[in-house]
């Protein structure tokens, strides 16, 4: 995946180079020494630059266990997939950075066209705007005062920073920490909807438009935009779940009409959005009749989702639940892979694996055995195993001794689950040409957590 130099886009902060990264920035990456740090790289390889390193075309066989991979072909196939689907449905794309950390990562994303980067958090934030991030949105309130400092004095209209609201109390909270520095910064503000049983957002449209209100008062925030996440009221891909989040996504629909009916916008380019991973299609499907140019009589209103996971993908929860899997669609490819020695095979049916929980995601579902060899690169073959439990450095491999022969020493591959507890463990993720295929190393991918 090459780094790019410019992205597209509009709305809010909207410019011939607003979506895009510093590529200068990016690039000195390359320059970065492998040492302890980088527990994905052999210690042979330390003191060598991440662009000495690749000189030398290193195989996946040039590695050690325990390991995660990345998939170049797959990553690009799953960036240009979305990229293309947006454009295709006229939205935006903010993909959620939290996923990967990676701005090596968001550059290829932006390149394809998105918006911006979409944070979780300060720390986060400030990771993205070091790398040039161009257009940022904080998917959370801005509430702590050296967070609420730092965006005023750094966004600007070619630079913006958008952040969301669900409490008047939170208006409040921005408000005076402003004046208690002297600023004058108007910052660009969301409100955010959110559901019963869900995370944050003000819970129903009545109480959505009390926030509105208060921050249309307020002399230092700006309404551009909704905002919501229906991803924490479902977690399947069932009638019930589907019913839940279409309801909720009407909900966002009809507080933006009441938004529009009582003028609360404080701008002439409007944002709605959501859409994590899961659910992005219903986003589109309920919400893009809400898309208009904009015109004397109302603002242009942009439908933007968010989804992160996705050029990642995995072996796991998002295969099964991605609108793309769904009624035996072709779903995105899983771009990750886990790779483990067996360190210990102590009794009939039962390997130690030099892999845990430190190093691999299990929270949306255990790592699945795939394929067996002898050597990490070497030829592999199908394994029927499972794994059945995981401490912090170890897996416990079931498998049957009566049929299948594992050895201290063999590697085992893995399928994943939840990229985004997977990329929090490595500071340093190296990319193979193709996982199937060839085994090159092509890129060393560096994460920010």
């Amino acid at each position: 995946m090459s780094t790019p130099t410019s992205g597209a886009g509009t709305a809010p902060g909207a410019g011939a180079e607003a979506g895009a990264i510093a590529a200068d920035t990016v690039a000195r990456l390359a320059d970065v020494r492998l040492d302890w740090r980088h527990k994905a790289v052999a210690a042979t390889a330390n003191g060598t630059s991440h662009r000495e390193f690749l000189s030398i075309a290193p195989k996946l066989a040039d590695l050690q266990t325990p390991l995660l991979t990345l998939d170049a072909g797959a990553m690009r196939g799953n960036a240009d997939r979305l990229a293309s689907w947006c454009a295709e449905h006229g939205v935006l794309l903010a993909p959620h950075g939290k996923t990967t950390m990676a701005p090596q990562l968001w550059a290829e994303q932006l390149s394809r066209g998105a918006w911006g980067i979409t944070v979780a958090n300060f720390a986060q934030l400030r990771v993205a705007r070091e790398f040039g991030v161009r257009r940022l949105q904080l998917a959370n309130s801005l509430s702590d005062p050296h967070a609420i400092e730092w965006v005023a004095a750094t966004a600007s209209p070619d630079q913006p920073i958008l952040s969301w609201v669900d409490s008047t109390v939170t208006v409040d909270v921005i408000g005076r920490t402003l004046e208690a520095v002297g600023s004058n910064a108007v910052l660009d503000v969301l409100v955010e909807l959110g559901g019963i049983g869900g995370r944050t957002g003000v819970r129903g449209v009545e109480a959505a438009l009390d926030v509105a209100r208060a921050i249309s008062a307020s002399p230092h925030l700006r309404l551009v935009g909704v905002s919501g996440y229906e991803g924490s009221l479902a977690h399947a891909a069932d009638a019930g779940s589907l019913a839940a989040v279409r309801g909720y996504l009407g909900q966002l629909g009809e507080l933006h009409q009441r938004l529009l009916e009582e003028g609360l916008y404080g701008s002439d380019a409007v944002i709605l959005t959501a859409g994590g991973s899961s659910y992005f299609d219903d986003v589109v499907g309920v919400l893009s009749p809400c898309i208009t140019a904009g015109s004397e009589a109302g603002p242009r209103v942009e439908l933007m989702i968010r989804s992160g996971a996705y050029i990642i993908h995995d072996d796991g929860f998002y295969r099964g639940i991605s609108p793309f899997s769904r009624d035996g669609g072709e779903p995105f490819a899983a771009a990750m892979h886990g790779w483990a020695r067996v360190v210990s095979q102590p009794e009939p049916g039962l390997a130690i694996l030099d892999a845990g929980k430190r190093d691999l995601p299990i929270d949306e579902g255990l790592p699945r055995p795939q394929l067996i060899g002898h050597t990490l690169g070497g030829p592999m073959q199908p394994l029927a195993a499972e794994i059945t439990a995981v401490n912090d450095q170890h897996c416990f491999m079931a498998f049957d001794a009566g049929t299948t022969t594992v050895r201290p020493g063999d590697v085992v591959r893995l399928g994943l689950s939840h990229p985004c507890t997977a990329f929090d463990k490595w500071t340093l993720i190296p990319v193979l040409a193709d996982t199937d295929g060839d085994q090159t190393v092509v890129d060393l991918i560096h994460t920010f957590f």
